[in-house]
């Protein structure tokens, strides 16, 4: 009988960026749960078309990640590796940005990571090893107007890898992925890409003169989980064309 692969678990991982990723780690023999907020048509046709278990959960309520975690530990085991790439942009300029608006991004973009990566991490360490990577944004090292709960959350997300990088190895390593401009159905609707005067200013700060793809994030992410990235851990790896150079 074939030993099943190990487990990973991809949050926010059957739309967009999370679903390249989740798609990878199947392809790279994962069993791969994928979580999800609201949107279950999305979840089950990733989970139809791409072999992934999916979970229901938002990770900006702590009880509903430990309500998940328990049940991704109890339904599958422990997990190799953890993609903590749920994300949201509630954008306001500052002076109108209410309270709510700040809790809610900070809430799933780093409260989340922090709370999903507590309850899985006891089982990882007990496992004798682990991956976790954090999916964070250029915004968290460089602010933009407009922004300022989703770049403080990034910024957050920095520094939570980094605390995490030290103390949970050897074990464990912990890093954090940064997409650059990447071609997902929010950034075209975001940054008009699909009008070609828009597109055009966008390559135009870009080196590499092109928008990144899903799959190259997915291939960041083999390398950040696989056997050629054992001895990095606490770092940022950016992954934007060129465009930033931090």
């Amino acid at each position: 009988m074939t030993e099943p692969g190990p487990l990973a678990v991809v949050t926010g991982g059957t739309r967009g960026i999370g679903l390249a990723l989740s798609r990878r780690l199947v392809h790279l023999g994962y069993r791969t749960v994928a979580l999800y907020r609201s949107d279950t048509q999305a979840a089950r046709q990733a989970a139809d078309a791409h072999g992934l278990s999916v979970v229901r959960a938002d990770v900006a309520d702590r009880h509903c990640v430990r309500q998940a975690a328990r049940q991704i530990l109890a339904e599958h085991g422990t997990p190799r590796v953890l993609v903590n790439n749920a994300g949201i942009n509630i954008d306001r300029p500052f002076l109108e940005l209410t309270a709510s608006d700040w809790q809610r991004v900070l809430d799933t973009n780093l409260s989340g990571p922090f709370h999903l990566t507590q309850a899985l991490a006891p089982a990882m360490l007990a496992a004798g090893e682990g991956t976790v990577v954090n999916v964070g944004a250029t915004t968290g090292i460089r602010p933009r107007a407009d922004g300022v709960n989703y770049a403080a959350a990034k910024a957050g997300l920095l520094q939570l890898t980094k605390c995490l990088a030290l103390e949970l190895a050897p074990r464990i390593r912990v890093n954090c992925l940064i997409p650059g401009m990447t071609e997902t159905e929010e950034l075209i609707t975001r940054f008009r890409l699909d009008e070609p005067q828009h597109r055009a200013a966008v390559l135009s700060e870009i080196p590499q003169r092109r928008i990144g793809s899903t799959d190259d994030i997915a291939d960041a992410l083999e390398y950040l989980v696989g056997p050629l990235s054992a001895y990095v851990t606490g770092q940022k790896l950016i992954v934007d064309g060129g465009q930033f150079m931090w």
